[in-house]
């Protein structure tokens, strides 16, 4: 069975839920949790130490290894390949094609979150919760696209449409003479911090630099610490969204942590995040209310790897790792897309616990809605499942068991249980230094049959297993079925393509 590239523009609803349903346990409680997501950035599946990484990898993580202890450690946590797809499907529910972010966002490209996308912000905002995002939205920079058109009552952070390796901008174009302009112009004209608040302009706050990307966190950190101490003096609950940078290339470590690991600015980057997730968890016992506050620290999808190793770090690999498994952001591989996410919820979430079940970034949504009493939409497809009886140990299967996985327009794998389905021939170009891989992986749709692999037989993918278990293909095509039914009601928006024009953009 050929997969044409028109035919899979969506995101796959195999296991589309619509959470309305509220447990009374939870909903009508007066008191609801507040929840702090912290949201790392590339870093892998074997980077911290409660994944078999830290001590192991030279950059101790003893902060978020006492966490893991505290909590559930989820160790199938799926996500999507690139940061802008993981955040919006974080962020909506939903596989990031159904708003037309399945490639990871540039700027110049018209590729933005739509005004009609519903996102977490606008969740808790619903049941009158207190919102801030500190650091990267990466969901676009039209007006209607903004975190504080979307729920969010506070925005502080790199620029919206652009990652953290855009510190570097100015500086290459001077290095290349590419445009001809004074420094402070260039300054001026380049990527800039900005502030928001609920329904209002972006600010800008001061240059993007060097400088300020290596005390970025601090700056974010502080702002978190901050809101919470607000929050608390209000007697409100609050949604706290802290997507900082500890992972992202260039991994420029502050003062403080510069030379502190063993590896160079990846680990000393590691290990400054790890603080920095401390001093989070710090400020919630001091303000006391740790006990009735759900943190989650997760990662937006595996690490970066042999495409910028060498960048801005001292001549040491800026790269992560995904541990047992194969493949790097960009990828569809199971170390692309397998990550960490650890969840802590004292008196609920019993501490010291590991689960194997599968969980996408995207059932956090669902999950949320039935702890705090909030209702997703129903006027859309929700790829997202509730979860919360994994969270709280009331089901150690949950409530998933398969993910597809997109690359811009084209349906490129799927996971089954324990099976890694492939549609697309994803693999890297170039050899040698030039051996490119992730997002700059060539990629090519199959004559004959997917590919299977059994990432539990095999976790490095390096069997090729569908002749031996032919049958495997037809579960994972009924979950391919499934979602082609949903684009059928709910047609998903023009999927992202900055690689072929027709007759001007896209």
């Amino acid at each position: 069975m050929n997969l044409s590239r028109g035919a899979l523009v969506g995101s796959a609803a195999a296991l589309t839920l619509a959470m309305t349903a509220v447990s009374p346990s939870l909903a009508q409680s007066s008191n609801k949790p507040n929840v702090v997501f912290i949201l790392a950035d590339n870093v892998g599946y074997g980077d911290l130490g409660s994944y078999g990484g830290g001590e192991l990898r030279g950059a101790p993580t003893p902060r978020l290894d006492q966490f893991a202890r505290e909590g559930l450690r989820l160790t199938q946590f799926l996500v999507e390949p690139g940061c802008t797809p993981s955040r919006a499907a974080l962020l909506t529910g939903q596989y990031s094609i159904r708003n037309g972010l399945s490639l990871v966002a540039i700027e110049g490209s018209p590729y933005t979150l739509p005004a009609r996308a519903f996102t977490m912000g606008e969740l808790f905002k619903s049941v009158n919760y207190a919102t801030a995002i500190f650091g990267k939205w990466h969901l676009g920079s039209a007006p209607q696209s903004l975190p504080t058109a979307h729920g969010f009552d506070e925005f502080y952070g790199i620029p919206p449409d652009i990652s953290w390796d855009s510190a570097t901008y100015v500086s290459t174009i001077e290095l290349t003479h590419s445009i001809s302009a004074p420094p402070d112009v260039l300054l001026a004209r380049g990527p800039q911090i900005v502030e928001a608040t609920s329904g209002g302009p972006l600010r800008t706050v001061k240059p993007f630099t060097p400088e300020v990307r290596a005390n970025i966190d601090n700056e974010l950190v502080d702002k978190s610490i901050d809101f919470m101490r607000r929050q608390k003096a209000a007697a409100r609950p609050f949604f706290l969204y802290l997507p900082f940078s500890m992972g992202h290339v260039p991994n420029l470590p502050s003062v403080q942590f510069k030379g502190k690991s063993r590896i160079g600015n990846y680990g000393d980057k590691i290990m400054e995040g790890d603080s920095h997730v401390g001093r989070i968890l710090d400020t919630l016992k001091e303000l006391g209310i740790e006990d009735s506050t759900i943190v989650v620290f997760a990662s937006d999808n595996g690490p970066m790897g042999q495409t910028v190793r060498e960048f801005g770090n001292d001549g040491t690999p800026d790269m992560g790792n995904s541990g047992p498994f194969r493949g790097e952001l960009g990828e569809v591989t199971e170390g692309a897309i397998r990550t960490a996410a650890l969840v802590r919820w004292p008196g609920k979430v019993q501490p010291n616990t590991t689960c194997y079940a599968m969980f996408s970034i995207m059932d956090f949504m669902p999950t949320f809605a039935h702890i705090v009493g909030g209702t997703m939409p129903t006027d859309r497809s929700i790829d997202g499942v509730d979860q919360t009886d994994l969270l709280l140990g009331n089901s150690t299967a949950g409530h998933r068991e398969s993910l597809l996985s997109f690359i811009g327009p084209d349906l490129v794998a799927a996971r089954w249980k324990q099976w890694r389905i492939y549609f697309t021939d994803v693999h890297p170009t170039g050899d040698g230094p030039q051996r490119q891989p992730g997002v700059f992986s060539a990629s090519a749709p199959m004559a004959g049959y997917p590919k299977v692999y059994n990432i539990e037989m095999d976790p490095h993918e390096d069997l090729i297993v569908g002749g031996m278990f032919g049958w495997v293909s037809g579960p994972a095509l009924k979950q391919v079925d499934e979602y082609l039914e949903t684009v059928k009601k709910y047609p998903n928006p023009p999927a992202p393509n900055i690689t072929q024009f027709r007759g001007g953009r896209g």
